[in-house]
């Protein structure tokens, strides 16, 4: 009996893994997993202080371990966990965008100072103002179960774009996907909007989530393996009908595009951005559209490079498409934040016209653009957060005529963001541009890059419509107010106007560090 025994653990080999390599998203996850217990075992009062310096805590460290293991990690990158999880120079640059993004993100969730008692409350249901909202808003100041789902969402993040192998993408799509659903519900103010809002995400995710788990299926009836690069291999050579080869790629498309607010996958993103509280559309807008496009980038790169010639014209409508709803839609908005949610599925259209183009040039002019629209977008809705009236913030358009007479900083802060995010020179969105569209103009796409350019030269209208709003109009007597930021929130902005700044007049370092290495094969 002990010599079969022997022999059966003999065959069963320990699978190596490079606890280094993978040591910045256990932090994330690990912590998060300690937030959980923080808020079945500290009192109430003590809880708001524990877990925001619990949040801070984890992406320091996952920022310093990461910044570590990159500079002793090999070029080409090491696979471990069986393979399931690659963890090369693209991941590293991702892991590195989403904790800084992160980092900016928690800061305007941790806020109270704007909103008394916080934006959240611990269940949907509660009614405002209620004796028991009223209780929650007194006893603890704020609800504090948002700050470990904020981190299990950027665990999955982190897991998602550095996914060797399909299944393990879909179990990382569903680890993010799942406490973005909640965080969505659970606004203080608005509170029907917001549950809307996080019922129309689910179900259009939930949808969505299949679509890809069922191009899973075919792919693997396909090339008889989930792995990538077993994909690639069969897909490059094997007698086998290519019927399951693109309809799996069509269906697993869906899937990563409707995550990137891909048009016209992108029904959910002006309810859901307009619904949620402000803070998690903040990171919402900037951290899920890093994961959806890292993940598209590795497996259109790792799996489908050889069979681009046959799927590209079906992604060059798809971008045309993403900019035309983007551009023209975002004209007719009457709210702010639906305003900035027309404007990222046109940036995602901008996003995938890089995707394509499968070069060196194009893979770090993605990330470089994922960056500078990450934290652009971050300083945006941190700035949208402090116009207010008595409803709570006051998003419609006409509550902004005048804000210049009213606030000249915030008016000047949010100038900046909003011609960033139209590409205007000096900012980190016209270097992003250029950047995307020379990768595919090299690419042979300048017929996509020409249409590229007209529907930016469209979206730059409703941009300079708010500053001429913000200028040019008288305010209303009883316009809002704009609350004075916490110091939370003014780091979170000064932190994306900053770096917003920093990309368009010194942008070689990020630049340099986005184009150190491809994809692992392996």
């Amino acid at each position: 009996m002990n010599v079969l025994l022997a022999q059966q653990a003999d065959r069963i080999a320990t699978p190596a893994i490079d606890y280094a390599a993978i040591l910045p998203m256990l932090i994330i996850l690990g912590a998060a997993c300690v937030g959980v217990l923080f808020e079945a075992f500290l009192p109430k009062h003590q809880r708001w202080p524990g877990q925001v310096t619990l949040s801070l805590l984890a992406l320091a460290a996952a920022g310093v371990a990461l910044v570590a293991y990159a500079g002793d990690s090999p070029a080409r990158g090491v696979t471990t966990l069986s393979g399931t999880i690659s963890v090369d120079r693209p991941a590293l640059f991702l892991w590195g965008t989403l904790l800084a993004l992160a980092l900016g993100a928690l800061l305007l969730i941790a806020d109270r100072s704007v909103e008394p008692g916080g934006a959240f409350v611990a269940q949907a249901g509660i009614a405002p103002g209620t004796v028991q909202d009223r209780a929650q808003v007194g006893s603890t100041g704020m609800q504090t179960e948002v700050f470990p789902l904020a981190l299990f969402a950027l665990g999955g993040m982190m897991a998602f774009c550095a996914a060797n192998d399909l299944l393990t993408m879909f179990v990382a799509l569903e680890v993010l996907s799942l406490p973005l659903y909640l965080m969505c519900g659970l606004a203080r103010r608005r509170r029907l909007l917001s549950q809307e809002a996080a019922v129309k995400y689910f179900l259009l995710g939930a949808f969505a989530s299949a679509f890809f788990l069922y191009g899973l299926a075919l792919l693997y009836g396909y090339a008889g393996s989930v792995r990538l690069a077993d994909i690639a291999n069969a897909a490059a050579g094997t007698d086998r009908s290519d019927t399951l080869l693109f309809a799996g790629l069509g269906l697993l498309m869906v899937g990563l595009l409707f995550k990137g607010s891909v048009g016209p996958f992108h029904t959910w993103t002006p309810d859901v951005y307009q619904g949620a509280p402000t803070p998690v559309t903040a990171f919402m807008a900037a951290c899920t559209k890093v994961a959806a496009f890292g993940g598209m980038l590795r497996v259109l790169t790792v799996a489908f490079e050889s069979t681009s010639w046959e799927w590209r014209g079906v992604l060059w409508g798809v971008a045309i498409v993403s900019m035309l709803i983007g551009a023209v839609l975002g004209l007719t908005q009457t709210d702010v934040k639906r305003m900035i949610a027309y404007s990222s599925i046109a940036h995602a259209g901008f996003l995938l016209v890089g995707t394509m183009a499968l070069t060196e040039a194009g893979l770090s002019g993605t990330l470089f653009y994922l960056l500078a629209y990450g934290f652009t977008t971050l300083a945006a809705f941190g700035v949208i957060s402090l116009v207010r009236d008595s409803s709570g913030e006051a998003t419609h358009l006409s509550a902004w005529a005048g804000l210049a007479k009213r606030s000249p900083l915030l008016a000047a802060v949010f100038t900046f963001l909003l011609l960033a995010l139209a590409g205007i020179p000096l900012t980190s969105g016209f270097v992003g541009k250029f950047v995307v569209f020379s990768a595919a103009l090299s690419d042979g796409m300048a017929p996509l890059v020409v249409i590229a350019l007209v529907f930016s030269a469209v979206a730059a209208f409703f941009y300079l419509r708010v500053v001429v709003l913000m200028y040019f109009s008288e305010p209303a007597p009883d316009g809002p107010t704009v609350s004075v930021p916490g110091a939370f929130t003014t780091a979170a902005i000064t932190l994306g106007v900053v770096v917003t700044l920093l990309l368009g007049v010194l942008p070689s370092f990020a630049l340099n560090w986005a184009g150190a290495g491809g994809f692992a094969l392996s």
